[in-house]
């Protein structure tokens, strides 16, 4: 758990904070916005009820809750960060202030995966890693020269920062309800998510944890450690844990069946259910 203060800067990388800027309602709150659909308290705990409302995705009285963070981070950071759209935010604009010399570099490089499209694979070698990180400084270096030396000439601080790269860090105030910031911590804490937003995206998940911890708490349990399963991988699951047919002793017959999934002989019923080896691939990663 942090120990912090509201409007403390918790550091992430070199130069990007989170903060921490107000709070609206607690567990109690939401709680209380939850029990307006019978007008009256009810007998149910609060633990006990945020977690039905959860479980059974009932989620607007956490929509009554939110969370207003001013954050720094790299510009690739931040454009990833508004494809969540459901939130208030207000940035610094670079229209109307001279960006400081404040940019990112990465403190291990690594090459393409080659299991996906986007994502990091094996590191480059050592020799490697010290030549990339000077390129990559000097290459900063000279954006933002260029970008100081358009703005002595007179240019137009809109324009001027067009030669910028996109490791230039911003600011902004981002203020979003409780539900959608469950969403975002789910999709960004992903493993597959950029490694750098999902820096930020921990700090957040802690302060939510802070100020809201029971919800926290199902949203951990209902959400970021649970599994959607497809209709074919329900009935794959029903395959291999139904009853036994047979006088075997159900616990017994339950253990060869699991024990058969992990050794992972079930690709040919996977595909009489329609699963394609992607499919197959994330089922495997779900459970095994």
């Amino acid at each position: 758990m942090l120990d912090y203060k509201l409007e403390d800067k918790l550091p992430v990388h070199e130069y990007g904070y989170v903060r921490l800027m107000k709070v609206t309602g607690d567990d109690e709150w939401i709680e209380y916005c939850a029990r307006m659909s019978y007008d009256q308290r009810g007998k149910i705990e609060t633990r006990n009820l945020l977690r039905y409302l959860l479980r059974h995705k009932h989620t607007s009285p956490f929509e009554m809750g939110d969370m207003t963070f001013e954050v720094k981070m790299p510009l690739f950071v931040a454009r990833q960060w508004v494809r969540h759209r459901t939130c208030s935010m207000n940035e610094v604009s670079a229209r109307y202030t001279q960006l400081p010399e404040e940019m990112f570099v990465p403190k291990v490089f690594s090459v393409q995966a080659t299991n996906n499209k986007q994502g990091r694979g094996e590191e480059v070698p050592e020799d490697l890693q010290h030549v990339l990180h000077d390129f990559m400084a000097d290459q900063n270096s000279e954006s933002y020269s260029a970008y100081v030396w358009m703005l002595d000439k007179g240019v137009a601080k809109e324009t001027a920062r067009e030669v910028l790269n996109l490791n230039i860090y911003t600011k902004f105030i981002w203020k979003m309800n409780i539900h959608n910031l469950m969403h975002f911590m789910n999709l960004r804490l992903d493993p597959h998510a950029q490694e750098e937003i999902r820096d930020y995206a921990e700090l957040i998940e802690n302060l939510v944890e802070l100020h809201f911890p029971i919800t926290h708490e199902a949203f951990v349990d209902y959400i970021r450690d649970s599994y959607t399963c497809s209709r074919m991988e329900v009935d794959l699951i029903r395959t291999f844990f139904s009853p036994p047919e047979t006088g075997i002793n159900a616990l017994d017959d339950i253990g060869k069946k699991a024990m058969t999934l992990l050794r992972g002989t079930f690709s040919i019923k996977s595909k009489e259910l329609g699963m394609s080896k992607r499919e197959i691939d994330a089922f495997r990663e779900k459970f095994l």
